[in-house]
């Protein structure tokens, strides 16, 4: 006996074909009924059947294409969620953190570098109150209140964290609270009348002109970084440049001809700062010999290059300065930021207006440039006998 299991959209029609039959068979001798049969299918069941399956067919591939359409889609989203989430924020393990980061790159424009920091101290009120630490018995940061921060920063300044470092956490957690009051998540700032400790004047090493000068000329020329390293020092001192602008430093910045240098700083906020001649010439000799090595094709418009050809970073340029200094024989505790610091020194001390040290500096405030007015002290005597009256 052959047996045939009918399912799905095919049931109905089944149903309808096999009652038609029937009732045929009931009414008819046997041989007229396999005749009308036979032609009931041929006209009815089959052409059904034909239609059916191209709808089928039709529905199927409708269905197919939608969810492919929704299958890229999604992917589509996730690429561009994630590239968000890697660009704004940084993944600090913490909901909070990670939305505070974004306002401050987007609302506040700091750098990459000053969000880091503002995030990782945040970060260390955050290990402090799930730590057993603390007593308090609140374990979230948007219920924090003065006497757990009071708490934290106590427990801070028994590891020796110097106070410079205390006074910067303190102002992180200021700026993460008045955060979350702004956006609701608190009804007031704890951290609001925290004492930020007393700092000393802070007075940078600083180098003399006779000591850039050693560390210059102590490069190997011969070597094969050697007109890279020359030219990062002469562009240090000439265009006192963080060290954070002058790994980004592009090809495309320089206006050699005019003797400037397009700089991008603190929040991408750019300046033209003056290039002298001997750096100019470092850079020109550079670029000839750079040429020759390696280059990524990510960083091909970036001027200084790493022996394989990507971007330097802070930390390779850090221990190129400490290395050459060495070299150079100087004892002193120098970084990048020293070359900076020269900088500014050197042109205060032979009579620049300030306010163009700002400028040249890419500082917000003049308060943060008259740090450099800490000058020779027979040069500051030598100047005040040449302006005061009567001494003339």
């Amino acid at each position: 006996m052959l047996v045939i299991r009918i399912s799905g959209p095919f049931v109905s029609i089944s149903n309808a074909i096999l009652s038609e039959t029937l009732r045929v068979f009931s009414t008819t001798s046997s041989a007229d009924s396999r005749v009308v049969c036979a032609e009931l299918i041929l006209t009815t069941f089959i052409p059904s059947l034909y239609k059916l399956s191209i709808n089928s067919t039709l529905q199927f591939l409708s269905e197919t294409v939608q969810m492919i359409l929704v299958f890229f889609s999604v992917i589509i989203l996730l690429i561009l969620y994630k590239s968000n989430s890697f660009y704004l924020k940084k993944g600090f393990g913490n909901i909070l953190v990670n939305d505070f980061s974004v306002y401050l790159k987007l609302e506040r424009s700091m750098s990459e570098n000053t969000i880091s920091a503002y995030c990782s101290d945040v970060m260390l009120l955050d290990g402090y109150m799930v730590s057993d630490q603390n007593s308090s018995g609140v374990f979230v940061l948007e219920k924090a209140t003065p006497e757990i921060l009071e708490a934290f920063l106590s427990r801070l300044h028994s590891k020796n964290l110097s106070k410079r470092s205390q006074a910067r956490i303190i102002s992180s957690l200021r700026s993460f609270f008045q955060y979350l009051e702004m956006e609701g998540k608190t009804t007031s700032n704890p951290a609001e009348l925290l004492d930020i400790p007393r700092l000393k004047p802070y007075l940078p090493v600083v180098l003399s002109v006779e000591e850039v000068e050693r560390i210059i000329s102590s490069v190997d020329l011969s070597q094969p970084l050697g007109h890279r390293n020359r030219a990062m020092f002469e562009v240090l001192y000439s265009c006192g440049l963080r060290a954070s602008e002058l790994i980004s430093l592009k090809i495309s910045d320089l206006f050699l001809n005019e003797g400037f240098v397009r700089v991008t700083g603190k929040g991408s906020k750019q300046r033209l700062v003056p290039i002298g001649q001997p750096a100019a010439q470092s850079v020109i000799f550079y670029l000839g010999s750079r040429s020759k090595g390696p280059v990524n094709a990510k960083h091909g418009d970036t001027l200084f290059l790493s022996r394989r050809g990507s971007r330097l970073t802070r930390g390779m340029l850090f221990l190129i300065v400490k290395k050459q200094s060495t070299i150079a024989g100087i004892d002193k505790d120098i970084s990048p930021h020293t070359f900076r610091h020269s900088f500014a020194t050197h042109l205060v001390e032979n009579g620049a207006d300030l306010r163009a040290v700002q400028e040249m500096l890419g500082h917000e405030s003049i308060l943060t440039t008259e740090i450099y007015t800490h000058v020779n002290s027979s040069k500051w005597r030598e100047s005040i006998l040449k302006c005061h009256p009567r001494f003339k």
